[in-house]
């Protein structure tokens, strides 16, 4: 896993005034070279890290990616605007319906699609669900790493109830798809809705014992607090997103400064951190946790009846509530789904709030079915790209913890 290249030199020093001394030897130790990765438990992924050592001090580092390169955004160019949204479940396959989210998003807004209000609710549940899951995977793996094992079987416990929830939703339970270009797939069922209600009532004791374990443990607190530490403004400066760039004290998050979906209508807090450092990015992920409790229940008093698709008739195949007046009508119909939608040409970008962070889409059309460019700011990518500049004079094991700060998922990096 790890490869060592010793470049110590054994030279002797000649001082011109006393050339009788060039016997002596000195040891004179230049850096040492660490590749870590790209098969290592701890970069979460087929990622390789370079160190630069100066004895355990971490002189540079640099991020070797593309290992789990797919081409994703070059297959969004030989396909249908439709046929795209499962192919986005693998980008963060941990969290592989907020992709989906994000991209329906950005086609709706190309074609000037308005949501109905009830699909718009459901979808604001399902991504907050989503960011639950997301952060209980990156603290459950984030304290295995530092070595806080319990901590990680409590979060998966809790974490199979929603995985088995979504199974019950979409049939899936890793790489789900649910949303669709102007709604989603399908509607809850009552059984979804008493189930989410019990899980709302289980869940926040949890969270209050993931925090018990972990807030006086003296092991924890070393390796978190005073670690990694990133200005404001050096965090603006790399483009840095989500829980990432609040831990630094800047209040940005797309659901409260552009809002979309249900998020207009419920009230909800931003956690914002002061000192930039691993510890106040773990606290934001975790009144977030609680912030997406009060989202959700929210979200299921207001939401009223409705259709769950947008009817256009070019896009979206015809809803369940339609009443055709013959035969033909309802050929029609079909036969303008099949003809596939027309986009506009112009070209759009459109970020979603995702767990990790500001996960965008920039999509360029020029008229037809499908994409002539597409081209997506996956928040992990982005976020490496400081991991030199927040690494430099730490230790190595905390390069570990570095890598985790970010919740880096590598096939959303490399995509």
């Amino acid at each position: 896993m790890a490869q060592f290249e010793d470049q110590r030199t054994t030279v002797y020093k000649v001082d011109p005034e006393h050339p009788e001394d060039a016997t002596l030897p000195t040891l004179r130790t230049e850096e040492l070279l660490l590749n870590m990765g790209p098969q290592h438990p701890s970069t979460h992924g087929v990622l390789k890290v370079i160190l630069e050592l100066e004895g355990e001090r971490l002189v540079k580092s640099t991020p070797v990616m593309g290992f789990l390169h797919r081409g994703v955004e070059k297959l969004a160019e030989e396909g249908t605007y439709h046929q795209f949204i499962p192919h986005t479940d693998r980008l963060d396959y941990v969290c592989a319906m907020y992709n989906n989210f994000a991209y329906c998003r950005a086609v709706e807004k190309l074609m000037n699609i308005t949501v109905p209000d009830r699909a718009e609710y459901l979808r604001t549940i399902v991504a907050e669900i989503q960011r639950i899951i997301g952060h209980q995977f990156w603290l459950g793996t984030q304290a295995l790493d530092i070595g806080a094992m319990t901590v990680f079987f409590y979060c998966f416990r809790d974490r199979e109830i929603l995985l088995d929830w979504f199974d019950e939703l979409c049939g899936a339970r890793l790489t789900t798809s649910w949303y669709r270009i102007g709604g989603v797939e399908r509607d809850f069922t009552l059984s979804l809705f008493a189930k989410l209600k019990q899980f709302l009532d289980y869940f926040p004791p949890k969270i209050d014992e993931y925090v018990i374990f972990l807030e006086k443990n003296r092991i924890w607190l070393a390796r978190t607090k005073g670690v990694a530490v990133i200005s404001a403004e050096d965090a603006l400066s790399f483009g840095l997103s989500g829980p990432t760039l609040r831990g630094s004290g800047v209040d940005y998050d797309l659901r409260k400064y552009e809002p979309y979906s249900a998020y207009p209508k419920c009230e909800f807090s931003v956690p914002v951190g002061k000192n930039g450092d691993t510890y106040d990015r773990y606290w934001i992920r975790v009144q977030e946790l609680y912030e997406s409790v009060k989202i959700i229940r929210q979200c299921l008093e207001q939401i009223q009846d409705g259709p769950i698709m947008a009817d256009v008739p070019s896009v979206t195949l015809p809803p369940k509530e339609r009443v055709f007046t013959n035969l033909e009508s309802m050929i029609q119909q079909f036969k303008l789904f099949s003809q596939g939608f027309n986009a506009p040409p112009g070209e759009i970008y459109c970020g979603t709030e995702a767990h990790k962070g500001e996960l965008g889409f920039y999509i360029v059309s020029t008229g037809g079915g499908k994409p002539y460019r597409l081209k997506i700011r996956a928040p992990s990518f982005i976020h490496m790209g400081a991991f030199d500049h927040m690494s430099k004079g730490y230790m190595i094991a905390d390069a570990v913890t570095i890598f985790g700060t970010y919740d880096i998922v590598m096939g959303e990096c490399d995509r």
